[in-house]
C-alpha cells in the first residue's frame, strides 16, 4: 500500500522472522555464533535467553540455515506443551522414524540406532525447543535424558533450549539441577539502545529498498525507540503503523507527531519508558512520556539526545565479517545518517 510512495519495493517491517532482515549488534552476533556452535559441536545443552520480541526466532532460524547440511538433521519444536507420549511422538515424524512411534520404548532403541549410524557417517542430530519456558516438568526430565545419549567421546544429541527469560528461572528449580549442569553454552539477548534501535531501523529500510533519511525524521526514530523500550518486534510494529499512517497524511518522512499518534493508539506509553543500560526492563518509577495530543508535534526530550550521544561513540559498529548476508551488511556498514 505505501511501499512506492516510501521508494520500498517491499514491506521492511514484516513480524515474519525473514533471515533477509537480519541484524546482528554485537550481542546478537555473539548469540548467533552460540546458536551454530552448540548445533554442530556435540557438546550437550545450549540455552538462549531473551526478552519477548528480542530476535530469539529470527537467530535460531538463520542459525539453522547457516548449518544446513545433508548429513545433519533438526527437529524444532515451536509449541513444547505436550505430554511426553506426544513429544515422542513428534519426534518419530520429524526425524522419519514412523515404525518407532506409539511407544516410547520402540523410539528410544530406533533412535539410538539411528543416532550413532549418522555419528559414525559424521553427521549431527539436533533437537531444537523454541519456547521453551512453557516446557513441562516431565519434559525437562526427558529432554535430561535424551541428552545423556553419547558415546565414550561426543554427545549423540544437541538439545537447544530457546525461551524468554522465565526459562533461567524454571533452571534454577533445585529438581533440575541435573539439567542445568548439563548446559555447556548459554547466551542472552537484551532490548536494543537508541544507536542500535536507529541501525536496526536504517537496516532494514535500506534491505527493502529505501533511503531511511527520507522515511522517518531523526526525532520520529527517538519516539520510537522511546515508545518500543528497544524491542525489535515492538519496534517493527510501531514503524509499520506509522508508514501507513505517514502514507494516508501523505507526510514524507514520517515525523514525530506521527509517530506519537500511532504510539498512543497502540497505548506504548503504559511501558514505563526506554529500557535501561543494562537491558532490564525499566523501574516502575521511571518518567512515562506523556501521550501526545493528536495532531500536536510531542516535545523532542533533551535526554534521549545526551543518552545517544554518551553511547554512541562508544557503540559504533564493527566492520563486518565473512559469511554474513551482503543485505546484512549493507545495513550495518552504512550507518545511519539521522544521528
Amino acid at each position: 500500500m505505501y511501499e512506492a510512495f516510501f521508494g520500498l519495493n517491499e514491506r521492511p517491517f514484516h513480524l515474519t522472522p525473514n533471515p533477509r532482515f537480519l541484524f546482528l549488534n554485537p550481542r546478537h552476533r555473539e548469540a548467533l555464533a552460540t546458536l551454530r556452535y552448540g548445533l554442530t559441536s556435540s557438546l550437550g545443552i545450549t540455552v538462549l535467553l531473551g526478552e519477548a520480541g528480542t530476535g530469539k526466532t529470527t537467530l535460531l532460524r538463520s542459525a539453522l540455515h547457516a548449518e544446513r547440511r545433508p548429513e545433519h538433521r533438526c527437529a524444532v519444536l515451536s509449541n513444547p506443551t505436550l505430554a511426553p507420549a506426544d513429544f515422542y511422538e513428534i519426534l518419530a515424524d520429524k526425524f522419519g522414524l514412523p515404525h518407532a512411534s506409539g511407544s516410547k520404548g520402540r523410539f528410544l532403541l530406533a533412535f539410538e540406532r539411528d543416532l550413532l549410524e549418522r555419528h559414525t557417517a559424521g553427521g549431527r542430530t539436533a533437537v531444537v525447543i523454541d519456547e521453551a519456558q512453557s516446557l513441562t516438568h516431565e519434559l525437562f526430565e526427558e529432554i535430561r535424558l535424551l541428552a545423556n545419549l553419547e558415546t565414550a567421546t561426543s554427545k549423540l544429541v544437541n538439545v537447544v533450549l530457546v525461551g524468554q527469560q522465565e526459562l533461567a528461572d524454571r533452571l534454577n528449580d533445585p529438581s533440575l539441577r541435573q539439567l542445568k549442569q548439563r548446559i555447556v553454552l548459554r547466551s542472552s539477548l537484551a532490548p536494543l539502545d537508541l544507536h542500535w534501535t536507529a541501525s536496526y531501523i536504517a537496516a532494514r529500510l535500506r534491505v527493502a529498498g529505501a533511503d531511511p533519511c527520507g522515511v522517518f525524521t531523526k526525532d520520529a526514530v527517538v519516539a520510537i525507540y522511546e515508545a518500543s523500550r528497544g524491542i525489535p518486534r515492538t519496534i517493527g510494529v510501531v514503524c509499520e503503523n506509522a508508514l501507513l499512517a505517514g502514507y494516508a497524511a501523505q507526510i514524507k518522512p514520517v515525523d514525530q507527531s506521527i509517530v506519537g499518534d500511532v504510539c498512543a493508539d497502540l497505548d506504548l506509553y503504559a511501558n514505563g519508558g526506554p529500557p535501561r543500560e543494562d537491558g532490564a526492563l525499566p523501574d516502575q518509577n521511571v518518567a512515562v512520556p506523556e501521550r501526545p495530543v493528536p495532531g500536536e508535534p510531542r516535545p523532542r526530550r533533551a535526554a534521549s539526545r545526551s543518552r545517544f550521544s554518551s553511547r554512541g561513540k562508544e557503540s559504533r559498529p564493527e566492520s563486518a565479517e565473512e559469511g554474513l548476508e551482503a543485505p546484512m551488511v549493507e545495513g550495518r556498514t552504512r550507518i545511519f545518517r539521522f544521528f
